[in-house]
This record gives C-alpha cells, structure tokens and sequence, in this order.
C-alpha cells in the first residue's frame, strides 16, 4: 500500500488559494489580518493597507493583548 505524502503539489496551491480566501474575507469583513513576515516578525495588516509590526501579550485579556511595536512604512524592512 502506498503511504505517499498529502503534501503534493496541488494540496500547497490548494491551501495557498484558501489562506489567499480567507485574507480577502476577513479584509471585506473589515478585520486586519495577522500573520509572520519572512523576517520572523508578527505583522498585523488592515484592509486599508496599514500594517503594524505587533506583539501578542498572553497576559493581557483577549480585547487587549495586541501591542503595537511600530507601524510599517514602505521604508520600513
């Protein structure tokens, strides 16, 4: 019996085009979209386009535990 990965091809593009779904529902639905940039940094993206590097504080209550590190420009790596 073969055990080959589900880790094919089309299963990586099919979850690409779901996590590229989803952004752009959460964005139309007026939510930012959190995610970890390339440079292992927690990006917190609004649907008009600001972002923010962030961090999460587990101490804190849910309403409040996003800390704003400094918003992003384009100048900003």
């Amino acid at each position: 019996m073969d055990h080959g990965s589900i880790l094919t091809d089309d299963f990586a593009l099919a979850a690409a085009q779901a996590g590229l779904h989803a952004r752009q529902a959460a964005f139309t639905a007026g939510h930012p979209v959190v995610f970890v940039d390339a440079a292992g940094r927690c990006i917190e993206e609004w649907p008009d386009g600001r972002c923010f590097e962030i961090r999460l504080d587990p101490s804190q209550p849910r309403e409040s535990h996003r800390v704003i590190l400094r918003e992003m420009t384009s100048t900003a790596a």
